[in-house]
């Protein structure tokens, strides 16, 4: 029997607001559970920290500049085929509920840029047609549909009518959250009323040292988690009670993080780890029991991970990986690090390794009309073993030099890899800073 696959997704939530993910204020029980009891990516990252693009690397297992979606307000193309596609291939009947972001209109997003989903009840930018109590999304037909309640409650209730009308077929639904995002008209976190702003006990420590607008909006953003976390528990109550669970695969995960106006002017687009880390777990059929996955997962390898956990055959041009080889503990070949591709704060690109963060950027090129470059200038090296919270930029330690050309040379690499152009990269000066050295072998960890 085919597996019905759940996609929960949210919208920038950092990593550290689960509990897994090191929270000490309890505000996401159901993931936790999850994670612990399923498959936990523990280092997970998304390869383009915007909306958009990071949408269209979910939805065809794709980097942004493959796909063309290297930045906000770009249509995905008709010509790419996304999960929709394969699962529908298969059999499966495709549902899709909330926020899309990859259309050109900012409404009703017509049947033909939907990435092949076969049931609708969604908006293209969600904030533009709904508040968090006022929702307002659109029928197959295009139709407008007001839902009743909070937004993240009044989305959850249509996916648990769905569910509940889809128990004969298998299906893959797909359930888009604009939380724990700000509501743009009004830079503003908004967490529902009957949940109220949850006191920040815990502020991260990249957030209390660079401030930003944490204290502001923390509360309520937090708000938003325990809110979004509960909903999550409705819908696994929904599986319990339709005997669907052992039959359904789960996916809770997130496009991207948020630095809180602590890295630049608004809350994403950086290489920092408050941008990119986001939580990941999985449950059901293949991956429940299948441990903590240590290795960097990325968004990119969550198509492939899908669609071979169903059985069905994964596409030679996707260009992430499946996690299937890895549960249970097992060792597998799997890629060392990350590619990270930034845009419209930036024209960048980083690695991410176990050990270290490494970001360029093409200072000569315009962030929204130049998706890549040839030249890059190095901006920002990080050691993630002993700052986490990416506090202290190594980019001009002259102890670090070998770490940088090691990165460098990798960094242009998989760039190309990935099918961008060859890259020059650019060294900043290095200068002796403090008692710091690098032992041999180190650059490559």
């Amino acid at each position: 029997m085919k597996p019905n696959v759940i996609v929960f997704f949210t919208d920038q939530q950092r990593a550290d607001t689960t509990g897994a993910g090191g929270n000490p204020c309890g505000l996401t029980p159901n993931f936790d559970r999850m994670a612990f009891t399923g498959t936990y990516a523990s280092t997970a990252v998304t390869p383009q920290p915007v909306c958009g693009p990071a949408r269209a690397v979910l939805q065809t297992g794709k980097y942004a500049t493959c796909t063309g979606n290297y930045r906000n307000a770009i249509p995905l193309g008709r010509d790419q085929r996304t999960m929709a596609h394969y699962f529908h291939d298969a059999g499966y009947d495709t549902a899709y509920i909330g926020k899309w972001h990859l259309a050109s209109g900012r409404h009703e997003v017509q049947k033909e840029e939907r990435g092949g989903y076969d049931w609708w009840l969604g908006a293209n930018a969600l904030e533009a047609t709904s508040r968090p109590y006022d929702t307002l999304v659109y029928d197959n037909e295009n139709r407008p549909v007001k839902l009743p309640g909070h937004r993240i409650d009044a989305l959850t209730d249509a996916a648990v009518r769905y569910i509940d009308g889809h128990q004969d077929q298998p299906f893959f639904l797909f359930l888009s959250f604009l939380e724990p995002h700000f509501q743009n008209c009004f830079d503003d976190f908004s967490a529902p009323h009957s949940g109220a702003p949850i006191n920040p006990l815990y502020m991260p420590p990249d957030l209390g040292a660079l401030g930003g607008t944490s204290w502001q909006h923390l509360g309520g953003y937090y708000g938003m988690v325990k809110r979004l976390d509960e909903a999550f528990g409705r819908i696994r109550d929904a599986l319990e009670s339709l005997h669907m669970t052992e039959d359904t695969i789960l996916l809770f995960t997130s496009d991207h993080g948020c630095h809180f106006k602590t890295r630049n002017a608004e809350y994403k687009r950086s290489c920092h780890e408050s941008s990119v880390r986001i939580p990941m777990a999985f449950y059901g059929p293949g991956f429940t029991g299948g441990g903590n996955v240590a290795e960097i997962v990325s968004l990119i390898d969550v198509a492939p991970t899908l669609l071979d956990a169903c059985g069905i055959p994964v596409p030679e041009d996707m260009q992430g990986h499946s996690l299937m080889p890895l549960l249970g503990g097992k060792k597998a070949p799997w890629p060392k690090e990350a590619l990270i591709q930034i845009s419209e704060a930036e024209v960048g690109r980083a690695i991410r390794t176990k050990r270290w963060k490494y970001s360029v950027q093409a200072t000569d090129r315009d962030p929204v009309l130049d998706q890549g470059s040839d030249v890059y200038t190095e901006m920002y090296l990080y050691d993630l073993e002993h700052d986490p919270y990416e506090l202290h930029n190594l980019i001009h330690s002259r102890a670090h030099q070998g770490v940088c050309l090691a990165l460098g040379e990798k960094l242009v690499k998989l760039m190309k890899e990935t099918g961008e152009g060859e890259a020059v990269i650019l060294p900043q000066e290095k200068e002796k800073i403090g008692q710091l050295a690098v032992f041999d072998g180190e650059e490559l960890l």
